[in-house]
Parts: structure tokens; sequence; C-alpha cells
């Protein structure tokens, strides 16, 4: 029965394939991709064929066996080969010694037969087939997961069919050669129901030809070396197996022996070797020298530097260390230092990272500066210990502080406009190497990035600073303002005391007015201070607007005559303090507008929903094109003695406390501010006050 199904299913296999290779000739122009996949179903389609026909042990079917193999890695490595090159020649030598294998599969498919009659020697070369037929299996799919990994993400739709169905081939084959080793039997149920599994495959290759058949794979270092690892394991295990074998052939005391030799090996190794840096580091520089084109990945170097420099936070180390540890990083160096150019020919100390040297003293280093300037080279610090640094075609004689680093391995300069930020010194490597072309493209191209964060950060700082000063300047103008009002009112009182100051209500207007002006250059000062703020702001509530105007127009009838109409009983919604200053601000602005003698009115009534508080003067007015581009500007005004502050801020205050302010002028008929407020309830009437 199980001869039966052997050879029907084989049969079958070999029609569909047969079919699959007819159906691919239509694809024969798609290019050698398609020609490798045409020759590996027709291979495949020989290889049922033979053992259907002739049994799976006999030689044709063995030689078919290898031609198939090697026609679909040949498939494998065109999809490959497109994309690489010459940039991976470790997946490529991978690649070449697994077809090696395959044909010494093939050399063993041919010359077991012929020892028929000799047992031992027909068993050994069985196993030896078998075990190369694990060999054929494991690299295979390896490299099939290797490709696929490695595809493009809007190619994996294309390539996922053919890929599955080649994983299912060889995992099949993996478990038929495994169980036959160890079982040391015939496995033919496996063997015969082996036709049938690849029959269950054929779909999944008819529909990847329908499929797309732009296959883009995207070279990984990563990958490699997840592919090279795996294929490390496969190897140490065939190793064992094989060693277990000849140890059995051998027979006698010696098998118990060898086992623990072995064993007693690989714990000797393992505990020496792994925990080792120094060892880790080495294998990966041998591995990068003699397998990879080039000895960084730049997309994950680049990948891995924006990441180090990008992360910010409260938590994080300053810039200056994250920038010396992203090239520590690249270089695998243990530890580095960043040097800061000063604007005097020096170096200063501007960062660490588990540097573990004395801190040099760069002294005598303008000569230096001046050739990284105009040279932009990565220094040789192995050449720098013998007092030379080589520029170009020549040498400078390197600083004393420079020399005598001992362990330092490069010197990388951050250029920034073709201005020196800074000089970033690594650690040698834990296994040391000179540096090549490859260390000082990279170096130099990575320098010049993180000098421009790191110049990006001081502008941040330069203008975080300067944004301080200007508030303060901004904050100061206030001031100076308020200061100008306050000599105006003093100034007044002086002239008028000449006259009046043998009257008790004069002089009692007189301390009022003084108290006043304490108390309001007190405020000042507590302005000034850092931090400060114009007016301590209270939360908006219902208040009675003609209270807080008879606050305001007391102080400045004093030096003006100020008129007040309107409805004792009006409340706004406001907040009191910072709407006096605002009034106090467009007040102040009509009387330094008006004429001596001519009064400024201040009305206020409830217009709609709104209160309005008109001030109003018969000045000198103000242009149409003046309100609209310049008004509102700080530092602008019409007044030769004027700071432009006070229509600026009181727009600002009123802005503030949830109002607007409107103005209307005319050039010589004068000018009146409006301001706007949201109605309240009744804040209480307030009685009316005569003024003399």
């Amino acid at each position: 029965m199980i001869a039966l199904i052997g050879l029907w299913s084989h049969a079958l296999a070999a029609v569909l394939y047969g079919a699959l290779a007819l159906w691919q000739l239509r694809y024969w122009g798609a290019g050698p991709r398609s020609h490798r996949l045409l020759g590996a179903f027709a291979a495949t389609s020989v290889w049922a064929i033979f053992v259907a026909l002739l049994g799976p042990t006999s030689v044709a079917a063995g030689v078919a066996e290898t031609g198939r193999n090697f026609a679909f890695l040949a498939f494998m490595f065109a999809i490959f080969d497109e994309a690489d090159g010459d940039r991976q020649p470790a997946v490529k030598l991978v690649y070449t010694v697994l077809a090696a294998v395959i044909g010494l599969q093939l050399t063993l498919a041919g010359v077991i037969p012929g020892f028929e009659k000799n047992p031992l020697v027909h068993d050994a070369l069985a196993a030896a087939a078998q075990i190369i037929g694990l060999t054929v299996a494991a690299g295979s799919l390896v490299l099939v997961h290797n490709l696929y990994g490695q595809a493009a993400p809007d190619s994996r739709w294309g390539i996922r069919l053919p890929m599955i169905a080649l994983a299912a081939m060889w995992a099949y084959d993996l478990h038929l050669y495994t169980v036959a080793y160890l079982s040391r039997s015939p496995v033919t149920d496996l063997v015969a129901m082996r036709g049938a599994m690849l029959a269950m495959l054929v779909p999944l290759f008819a529909l990847s030809t329908r499929r797309n058949t732009e296959w883009r794979v995207q070279i990984s270092r990563a990958a490699t070396f997840q592919s090279l690892s795996v294929i490390g394991i496969f190897a140490y295990l065939l190793l064992m197996m094989s060693a277990t074998r000849i140890l059995e052939v051998v027979g006698g005391h010696w098998v118990r022996i060898g086992q623990v030799a072995v064993i007693f090996a690989m714990t000797v190794i393992a505990t020496l070797l792994v925990p080792s840096g120094r060892m880790r580091a080495w294998t990966r520089v041998m591995l990068a020298k003699h397998l990879f084109e080039h000895r960084y990945d730049y997309r994950d170097e680049w990948l891995r530097f924006t990441r180090t420099i990008g992360i910010a936070g409260e938590d994080q180390a300053p810039l200056a260390q994250r920038i010396v540890k992203a090239l520590a990083d690249i270089a695998e160096a243990p530890g580095g230092l960043l040097l800061a150019a000063e604007a005097d020919g020096r170096f200063s100390v501007g960062a660490e990272w588990r540097w573990r040297h004395a801190v040099p003293r760069c002294n005598g280093s303008a000569d230096l500066i001046r050739a990284l300037e105009s040279h932009a080279f990565v220094i040789d610090l192995e050449s720098a210990r013998g007092g030379r640094i080589r520029v170009g075609d020549a040498e400078i004689a390197a600083p004393d502080w420079l020399a005598s680093i001992e362990d330092g391995w490069a010197g990388i300069p951050l250029l920034h406009n073709d201005r020196l930020v800074g000089l970033v010194i690594l650690e040698h490597p834990l296994v040391r190497r000179p540096l090549d072309w490859e260390d000082f493209d990279l170096f130099r191209t990575v320098g010049m990035q993180a000098a421009s964060y790191l110049a990006e950060a001081r502008g941040q700082e330069a203008l975080a600073d300067a944004q301080r000063f200007d508030e303060f300047n901004r904050r100061f103008a206030f001031i100076m303002h308020d200061v100008k009002n306050l000599v105006s009112q003093l100034s007044l009182v002086i002239r008028n005391a000449e006259r009046h100051a043998d009257k008790p209500e004069f002089r009692q207007d007189m301390i009022a007015t003084l108290e006043s002006s304490v108390k309001k250059m007190n405020d000042l000062l507590a302005r000034l201070s850092r931090g400060g703020s114009n007016v301590e702001p209270e939360p908006v509530r219902a208040v009675s607007v003609a209270s807080t105007i008879a606050s305001v127009a007391e102080v400045k009838r004093r030096v003006h005559p100020v008129e007040v109409q309107g409805d004792r009983a009006l409340a706004a919604l406001a907040d009191p303090g910072r709407l006096a200053q605002a009034l106090m601000h467009l007040l102040q602005n009509a009387i330094d507008a008006s004429p001596p003698q001519a009064p400024v009115t201040i009305r206020y009534a409830a217009r709609g929903r709104e209160a309005a508080i008109e001030i109003a003067d018969t000045g000198r007015g103000m242009s149409a094109e003046f309100i609209r581009t310049r008004l509102f500007q700080p530092f602008a005004s019409t007044k030769e003695s004027g700071f432009g502050v006070g229509a600026y801020e009181a727009k600002g205050l009123v802005a503030a406390i949830g109002g607007r302010l409107d103005v209307e002028s005319r050039e010589g008929a004068g000018t009146r501010f409006t301001i706007f407020l949201p109605l309240a309830e009744s804040a209480g009437a307030v009685p009316e006050r005569k003024y003399a």
C-alpha cells in the first residue's frame, strides 16, 4: 500500500511540475530569475519521474534530487543577486558553500550503490548522505528566511508564496533525513508521502507566477548576521552528529572517552570565549573585514546616531554627552571626551562619557584649530603621539596635550559652517586597529552632523538669553513711561506750590499726590524684579465703572482738567487693577496731547450688552495711517518726548480682562478711545463727588 501511494503521488507530482514548467515558458522574457524557476520545476518533475519508475534509492533519483535542490538554490540566488550586487559576500559565500555541499551530495548518490556488498562502508556512506541531506535542507531553510526577511515590504506580497513553498519542501526534507539518521532504519512512509507533499505545494508556486514579478530585496546586515548565526548552530549540531557516528563506528572504550573529551572541550571554549567582550568585538571585526564589503552598516549606524542624539528629557544626559556617546557607539569605543573650541584659540572640556583618564590641559591649540577648520580632517592619535599630525600632504606639530593621551584613537572635528565647534576624542576600541578610509569618511560626516546639533542648541540658548533681555527691556520701557508720567505730575505740584503753598486744601492735596507717587514708585520697583508683571492679576468680577474712573480721574485732575460724565450705577465684568491701569495710560496720553487748559472728557454708559468708556481730547489727533500701522505697536509715538508704549499696553490690558479697545481720531480735531467691557449686575452706585 505504501509503495502504491509512493508511486502515484510521485507520478502526480511529475505531471504537475511538468505543467508548471510549461506554464513558466510564458515568462521566458522576464529574465534569469524566470529561467531558473523554470529549470527548478523541470528538475523536480524529472526527479519525481525517476522516483516513481526506478525507486527513491536509485542513482537516477539521487542525482535528480541534487539537481532539484541546486535549481531552486539558483532561483533564490538570482533574486538575491539582483538586489545585492557585491555588497554582501558573506551571504554569497553561504550560497557557494551550500552549492558545494549539493555537489558532494551528488557524488555520494553515485558512489553509494557501488558499496552494497560492503555493509560497513555502505552504512557509513549512507549516514554521511543523511548528514549532507540535513545540511542542504537546514542551509536552504536559513537562506529562505534570509531572503524573505530582507524583502522590501511592497515585495513580500509577491514573494511570500514561493518562499512558503520552498520552506515547506526543505522542512519536510529536514524532518525526513533527521528521522532516518536517528532511527537508523528505512523511512519508507515518509519517502512515499514526499511526492504527495510536493504535489500540494504546486498551487503555491502556480499562484506566485501570477503575482507581482517585481521582487525587491533590501540588504540588511542584521539579517545576514542572524542567518550566519543560525548556520553556525546547524553546523555545530551536524558536527556533533558526525562525531557521534564516527565514534560508534570506531567502537570500544574510545566512545565514552571521546564523548567526555568533546563535552569538556566545548565547555571550556564556551566558558572562556562567550563572556569575553574583547572576543565578541574581535569576532565582529573579523566578520566585517572578511565577509562584508563595508565595515559599517550605514543605515543602522545613522538610525542609532539620530536616536541617541534625539532622545531628550529631564532624566536624559546633556546634548554634548549624548554626542560623545553616539560617536563612541559607532566606533565601539569604550569612552570619549568632547573638547569645546573657545574664541581665544584653546579647548575647554565640554562633556565626558566613560572617560577613564585625566582630562588634558588644552593649551596652545590655536594652530590645530585653524588646521581643522581649513582641512576638516580626522586626527589619527597614533601618529599624534609621535609628535606630528598629517594634514593632507603636509604635517603640523601635535600639541603636547594631544600627544599625551595614551589610549586615544581618533579625534573627530565638529565643524559647522567651516567653524570648529568642538573636538571629540575617542578611546581605542577593545580590538585595536588602525584608522582606515572608511573611518575617516564616516567620522567626518557624522562630526559635521553632530556639530549642527550642537550649534543649534547653542543658538537656542543664545536666543533664550536674548528673549530674557528683551523682556527686561520691554518691562523697563513700560516703567520708564510710568516714571515720565510721575515726573510730570510731581513737576506740576512743585510749580503750583510756589503759588498755593499757604492754602490748607493745596497742602492736603499735595500730600495725597506724594503718597500716591511713592506707592506707584514702589510698584514700579517690584515690576523691575525678575518675573514681575505690570499688574498683579485678579479674577474678573463685577466692578463699579464709576468708582474705577473716579480713582483715576482724581489723580489726574491735580495736573490737568478732567471731566467725568456717566451712569454712576453702571457695572462691568473686569479686573479693577488692570482696568485702572489701562485708563491711566489712555488718560495720560489724552492729557499729553491736549492744550494746557483744554479739559479731557471721560464718558461712560451702557451700549447694548456692553459697558462703553470713552476718553476724549481735543488735541492734535492722529492720521489714519498712523492708527492702522503704528498706534498699537510698541515704541511708536507722535509726541517728541513719548515712549510709545501707553496705547500698546492699554490695549493688552483691556484684552486681558475680556474687553476691546477702539479709537477714532482726526488730525487737528482730537482723539477718542473707547473701552468696551461686558455688562455685569450692579456693583453699587457711587456718590457724586464735587471737585473744585
